[in-house]
C-alpha cells in the first residue's frame, strides 16, 4: 500500500488555517458537528490515579469526561472498578493491556474486560527489542487468534501506534503489514494522532485505504517543535480528521498526554476545546 506523507511544514500550515477559522462563526465555516461523548485515557493521570483512584476519576467525571479508558487498575478488582465507574456515571469502553499479559492469560483479561461493560482490549506498545519482523509477525498472529477469543466473549482486540510502526523493517511499513495482515473483522485500530503528526504521516490516506478500521482515536496534539501539547494548544487539524468519521470508523475519541506537567490542568485543557470543536 502507498501512504501519503505530508511535511511537517504541512502540518503546521493546516493547524494555523484551523486557528484562523476558529474566528469565524460556526456557520460561516459549515460546521456543525461535536464530539458528545469524550474519552480520556487515564495513564495520562497515572501519578493521580496511584495517590487518588476514587477522586481522581470523579474529578474527570465533573470536568464532563464520560468514557475511561484504563491503563492499569491500581491493585482494583473489577467490582471495585465498576462501583466507581457507576457512581461518577462513567462507563470504560476499552484498556491497554500489555502484549505479554495478552499472550500469558487473555481469558483473565477477558473477564475483566466483561465485568467493566468494556468492548476492546488493546495492545498499546512494542518495546523496543520487540520491533523485529518477527516480531510483527507474532503480533499479528497475537491479534487474529486473541481477536478471535474476544469475539466469542462480545469483545474486540485493537491495537495502539507510536511512530516506531512507520519505519522501514525488512523493507516494509510495520503498520501497513499489521493492517493488512490481520482480520478487519476481529482486529481494530487504535489510532494515536499525535505519534501519527510526529512521523509525519497523513492519517487520511489511511482512512481511505483500509475504512471502518479505527474505532479509536488518541486524541492529542503536537506544537511547532514536534513537542506533544494539550488538545488544542497545537497544530494538528482535528476538525478534518474528525470530520472523516464515516470513513474511519471513529467511534471513541480519547485525549490523552504522555506526560504533563499538571495532568488535571491539562485535561481541563483538553476538553475544552474538544467540547467546542465543531466540524
Amino acid at each position: 500500500m502507498k501512504t501519503t506523507v505530508r511535511s511537517r511544514r504541512q502540518f503546521l500550515q493546516s493547524g494555523a488555517l484551523l486557528s484562523a477559522g476558529s474566528l469565524l462563526p460556526t456557520f460561516a465555516l459549515g460546521q456543525s458537528r461535536r464530539i458528545e461523548n469524550v474519552g480520556l485515557q487515564l495513564y495520562t493521570l497515572r501519578r493521580e490515579m496511584a495517590a487518588d483512584f476514587e477522586g481522581t476519576l470523579a474529578k474527570v467525571a465533573q470536568l464532563g469526561y464520560t468514557e475511561m479508558e484504563f491503563a492499569g487498575y491500581f491493585n482494583r478488582n473489577a467490582r471495585e472498578v465498576r462501583r466507581v465507574l457507576d457512581a461518577n456515571g462513567l462507563s470504560s469502553p476499552a484498556a491497554h493491556i500489555q502484549w505479554a499479559a495478552v499472550r500469558a492469560d487473555l481469558q483473565r483479561e477477558i473477564d475483566f474486560a466483561a465485568e467493566l461493560g468494556q468492548q476492546y482490549i488493546v495492545i498499546p506498545f512494542l518495546a523496543p527489542h520487540e520491533r523485529t519482523f518477527d516480531s510483527y509477525q507474532r503480533l499479528v498472529e497475537t491479534l487474529n487468534s486473541a481477536g478471535e477469543a474476544c469475539q466469542r466473549a462480545g469483545l474486540k482486540i485493537g491495537y495502539h501506534n507510536h511512530s516506531f510502526e512507520f519505519e522501514t523493517t525488512n523493507g516494509l511499513i510495520p503498520y501497513d503489514y499489521i493492517l493488512e495482515e490481520t482480520d478487519p473483522n476481529l482486529v481494530d485500530m487504535e489510532l494515536d494522532l499525535y505519534w501519527l503528526a510526529n512521523a509525519e504521516i497523513d492519517p487520511i490516506a489511511y482512512f481511505e485505504n483500509h475504512p471502518g478500521r479505527f474505532s479509536m482515536l488518541h486524541v492529542k496534539d503536537m506544537d511547532s517543535h514536534g513537542r506533544m501539547a494539550d488538545v488544542g494548544r497545537g497544530t494538528i487539524d482535528f476538525a478534518d480528521i474528525f470530520s472523516r468519521a464515516e470513513t474511519g470508523g471513529f467511534k471513541h475519541y480519547i485525549v490523552e498526554h504522555d506526560n504533563p506537567g499538571d495532568g488535571i490542568a491539562s485535561v481541563a485543557n483538553s476538553i475544552y476545546t474538544m467540547r467546542n470543536l465543531r466540524f
